[in-house]
This record gives structure tokens, C-alpha cells and sequence, in this order.
């Protein structure tokens, strides 16, 4: 017991990791005038979600069901009630765990409104959204039933059996229909697709992909919620698709371009990492490598339909979230197997027949759907009262001058050894700063 709440504790920690990660991912891959909100974004989710599944989206989540496998009591562990005593160190550990995941879907969803939406809306966002879409949907994918408790779960976990590892629907699917709608509904970024507005810093987005990968072992290979074969199971699977995916992307950059890039293999970095996590603990290698090289290579394709279908996904959310979950998603009906594990199934290429495939589509569909519609009318609601986008003139100065007085890079600084002006510090940034295109 004790080794296995050590592992997941320490896969909790991983997955944290993960936040900062991300927010170098996409902090790099805006303009140098957008960087400090891109990181703001996934800390402000830290913070505003982090409080909320404390209070109610641990209960709302993982309590007993209030009918239909739709959603748990959000009064049955209020403030955690009822967890934190010496004996209950796996549950505390097991909502520590998932608290982490409950954030980093929210995070998720910044990268495609970057440079364009006021930190103050976004963390009201943030807020309503992860309380009427993630909790529930959490639900629907995460809380089993126990028989010992009688504690009812989710129904895309129970009565339609779909299989999610690790958080492909949930998480990724979730988090990327929610980012086509929020960018719908908001809108496209002054001077796109005219005007290139290409990453500002590619060492921030290897770095940012590197503890991606890092962190996401916790993320997949904790989700077994103890240190065993299962365990190691979505370990290794993490890695191989992974790497076969970074190959796909590279292979279509190399086939299209002529070229490989550093943004590339980073994208096909996220891409694979998003596609084996609800496959994980369901594939042998064979299916591990399909699946990454398929979601290196759908993605890489994918990120372009932006272009065609005219939405400013700003840092491809859209085609690698959304397209790289349903491809591990969907691909478990075609290549999951239960000689790896006994709790998953058979697809369509182990003897299963298209069962599981159908199963699989459904739940995809199902929180697909939800999420859309659900965000498109919170984000409507927050456009037409508070207020989503920033002013014209502030998003062409910069959104980091105009939403947090501050610059990511000091690029003059004092000269002649004269000691700075009043008002130099932070209070005074926007000042010193007025009028830069940075």
C-alpha cells in the first residue's frame, strides 16, 4: 500500500510538472509580445481550478452518482470532508492525482486563444467551464462503480463500457472541441492568416515538449493508481508511441516541406503523447507504434485545415488535441488487445469484431458534442457581458503590455549608469513601454 501511494503521489507531482511545461510549449510558439499571458494562462488555470477541485470537483467528479452516470454529488466530500484522516492516504493521494488533470484540460484549451482574450475573462472561463464540463465529463469517463461501496459511477465507464486509460476523452477530445468552439465564437487574430506570426522562441517549445513528455509519464503510467505491470505497460507504450509519432510528423514535414523542423518534432511529440493516452494500458507494441505513427501523421496533416476552413486556432489545439484523441480513441476498437491486459478488449484486428470500435465512437462522439455546445454557450455569454476579446489597439501593441504591465524581455535597460526613473518598476512598465510593437 505504501509503495503504491508513493507512486502516485509521485505521479502527481509529474503530472504538475506538466503545467509549466505546457506553458513554455505555447509561450514559445507566440510572438515575443505575447508571451508572459501565454504563461499567465496555464498559471491563472492552476490556480482557479486547483481551488475548485478542493472545494467541489473532487466530489462532483468522484461521488456517488446523482442519476442517469451523469454527475456526482458535489456535497459528499465538500472541501475534501472525509479524506484526510491517517487512514485514508490513497484517496487524499488519488484526489491530489487527479486534481492535477481536472487543471492541466483547462490549460489546454488557452493555446487556442492566444494573443487575443483579456486574463480577466479567461479565468472566468476557466472557472464555469471546468465546473459544468470537466466535472461532469470526468465523471462519465472516471468514476467506476464499487461494488463493496455501492457507489455509483459514470456511464460512459459503466453502462456503455468505452475504454479510457488515461484522459484521451476526457482530456483531449474534451479540451479540443471546447478550443474550436471558444475560437469561433471569439473570432480570428488581428491580420490572420495575412500576416505571419511565427513562434518566437523554438529552444522555449522544445523545452516545454521535453518536460510534456517527462511529466506524461505520470500521467499515463499513474493512472494504473498503483506501481505494478499495468503500470509498465503504459510506460512503455508512452515512449513508443511517442517516438513513432515525432518520426510520422517529421516524415510528412520532410515529404510537404523539404525540411524538418524543431517545431515539428515537438508537435509530433504532443501529438503521440495525446493519442496513446487512452490506449496505453489497452495495446502491445504493435499497437503502440500504429498508434503513434497514424497520430504523427493525421495531426501533422490536420493542423492546416485551419487555413482551409478559416479558424485562427492559434497553436493548433484543434489538430492535435481533438484529431490526436479520437485517434487513440478510435484506434482501440482496431488494435486493443486483451493479452496485455484483461480489463480492457479486443479490437477489431485481435478477434473482437467492431464492438469495441462502436463503443469506443460513441463515447468520442458523445463528449465531443457536450463540450462544443456547452463552451460555445459560455463563451457566448461571457462575449456579450463581460467581454472576451481586447481592444484592437491593445492587441496589436501586445497583450502582455496591455493585461499585465509587463514585458517578457528587457531588451534596453539603463544607460550610462543612471539610476532608473521613478515609476520604473513593474507599476511603470506599461508606461515605458507605450507604443512598442514587440
Amino acid at each position: 500500500m505504501e509503495g503504491n501511494t508513493a507512486w502516485l503521489l509521485t505521479s502527481a507531482a509529474l503530472v504538475l510538472l506538466m503545467v509549466p511545461g505546457l506553458a513554455f510549449f505555447y509561450g514559445g510558439m507566440v510572438r515575443s509580445k505575447s508571451v508572459l499571458n501565454m504563461l499567465m494562462m496555464s498559471f491563472g488555470s492552476l490556480g482557479i481550478v486547483g481551488v475548485l477541485w478542493v472545494v467541489f470537483g473532487y466530489s462532483a467528479t468522484f461521488g456517488n452518482d446523482l442519476g442517469g452516470g451523469l454527475l456526482g454529488d458535489p456535497t459528499e466530500a465538500l472541501g475534501l470532508s472525509g479524506l484526510m484522516g491517517a487512514d485514508t492516504l490513497s484517496n487524499t493521494g488519488f484526489a491530489a492525482f487527479q486534481a492535477m488533470f481536472a487543471i492541466l484540460t483547462v490549460a489546454l484549451i488557452s493555446g487556442a486563444v492566444a494573443d487575443r482574450i483579456r486574463f480577466g475573462s479567461w479565468l472566468l472561463f476557466a472557472a464555469v467551464w471546468a465546473t459544468v464540463v470537466y466535472f461532469p465529463v470526468a465523471h462519465w469517463v472516471f468514476a467506476f462503480d464499487d461494488e463493496e461501496t455501492g457507489k455509483l459511477g459514470g456511464w460512459i465507464a459503466n453502462q456503455l463500457g468505452a475504454l479510457d486509460f488515461a484522459g484521451g476523452t476526457a482530456v483531449h477530445i474534451n479540451a479540443g472541441a471546447a478550443a474550436l468552439a471558444l475560437v469561433l465564437v471569439i473570432g480570428k487574430r488581428v491580420g490572420w492568416p495575412r500576416e505571419p506570426m511565427k513562434p518566437h522562441n523554438l529552444p522555449f517549445v522544445m523545452l516545454g515538449a521535453g518536460l510534456l513528455w517527462f511529466g506524461w509519464f505520470g500521467f499515463n503510467a499513474g493512472s494504473a493508481l498503483e506501481a505494478n505491470n499495468t503500470a509498465g505497460v503504459a510506460f512503455i507504450n508512452t515512449l513508443t508511441a511517442t517516438s513513432a509519432a515525432l518520426l510520422g510528423w517529421l516524415l510528412i514535414e520532410r515529404l510537404r516541406d523539404k525540411h524538418a523542423t524543431s517545431l515539428g518534432a515537438a508537435s509530433g511529440v504532443v501529438a503521440g503523447l495525446v493519442a496513446i493516452t487512452p490506449a496505453c494500458a489497452f495495446v502491445d507494441t504493435w499497437g503502440a507504434l500504429a498508434i503513434g505513427a497514424i497520430a504523427g501523421i493525421l495531426c501533422a496533416l490536420a493542423v492546416g485545415l485551419k487555413y482551409k476552413l478559416g479558424f485562427d486556432d492559434s497553436l493548433d489545439v484543434v489538430g492535435v488535441h481533438l484529431v490526436g484523441g479520437l485517434v487513440g480513441t478510435l484506434l482501440i476498437g482496431f488494435v486493443g488487445t486483451t493479452g496485455v491486459n484483461a480489463d480492457g478488449g479486443d479490437g477489431l484486428f485481435y478477434g473482437g469484431g467492431l464492438g469495441l470500435l462502436g463503443k469506443q465512437a460513441v463515447g468520442a462522439v458523445a463528449v465531443l458534442g457536450y463540450s462544443f455546445v456547452v463552451t460555445a454557450v459560455i463563451a457566448l455569454i461571457i462575449k456579450y457581458t463581460l467581454g472576451f476579446r481586447l481592444d484592437r489597439e491593445d492587441e496589436v501593441t501586445g497583450i502582455d503590455e496591455a493585461e499585465h504591465a509587463e514585458s517578457g524581455y528587457e531588451l534596453g535597460g539603463n544607460r550610462g549608469g543612471r539610476p532608473a526613473a521613478a515609476g520604473s518598476g513593474v507599476a511603470g512598465t506599461a508606461k515605458k513601454f507605450e507604443g512598442s510593437k514587440a
